[in-house]
């Protein structure tokens, strides 16, 4: 689904379980942003062609947070494009993502999904990609947890920081928050942002009414 022009949200379905991760693309490169679970590459291939957008064309991959849902293909994707890939993580998930310490909820899966991050991100940073994206560092559902901006869409991609349900934002999903007091603190940076959609990994596209939305969960009215 096109949420604006070189921006996708794709659809993946793991045994029904629906998630999304977002494609990015301008004439020089292809963003994704998280990978899915363990064996989905070949679904994101696919999914990218059916945007339009070939698998060689993909230089960036930004992962909002350490979860196996999000982290999953990446040793797939490293394996087929290598040096290609550029792999971008806050600071305080790359040790989680590169299999230095076991992950916070996925510990006790025997072969974790791994990858080398390149680059780490902190609050505020803006990079140069498809465009500006805008970091946000969104802790408490892992501590390093990020949501991205892009300002030229008013688009907010909040990785898990919301999920959504038809279309409305329900809020931060309590039973797989680390930290509930600093993921409401995070919903609050979202409230000055001028936002026309957002994207939650699980739930999909929300565009009506977003900013009263996010304001009265901000305010604790909803979750």
């Amino acid at each position: 689904m096109e949420v604006s022009e070189g921006v996708e949200m794709l659809h993946l379905d793991y045994h029904g379980h629906m998630i999304h991760p977002i494609l990015m693309w301008d004439q020089e490169m292809a963003v994704l942003i998280d990978t899915g679970f363990p064996g989905q590459m070949e679904d994101l291939r696919a999914a990218m062609e059916k945007a339009g957008v070939s698998f060689d064309k993909l230089k960036v991959v930004i992962l909002t947070h350490q979860d196996v849902d999000h982290i999953g293909s990446l040793p797939e994707i490293l394996k087929e494009r290598g040096k290609d890939i550029k792999v971008y993580a806050h600071e305080l998930e790359k040790p989680y993502i590169q299999g230095e310490i076991p992950l916070i909820k996925d510990g006790h899966l025997e072969n974790p999904p791994k990858g080398k991050v390149d680059e780490t991100l902190i609050d505020g940073q803006e990079l140069p990609f498809c465009g500006t994206i805008r970091v946000i560092h969104t802790p408490g559902h892992t501590p390093g947890h990020i949501s991205l901006y892009l300002e030229h869409s008013k688009t907010l991609i909040a990785g898990d920081s919301m999920y959504s349900a038809d279309g409305i934002l329900g809020g931060i999903h309590v039973p797989t928050t680390l930290d509930l007091m600093a993921a409401r603190l995070s919903l609050k940076k979202y409230v000055d942002l001028d936002i026309a959609s957002v994207v939650c990994y699980h739930g999909g596209l929300s565009h009506v009414n977003i900013k009263d939305q996010i304001l009265a969960l901000s305010q604790g009215l909803a979750d």
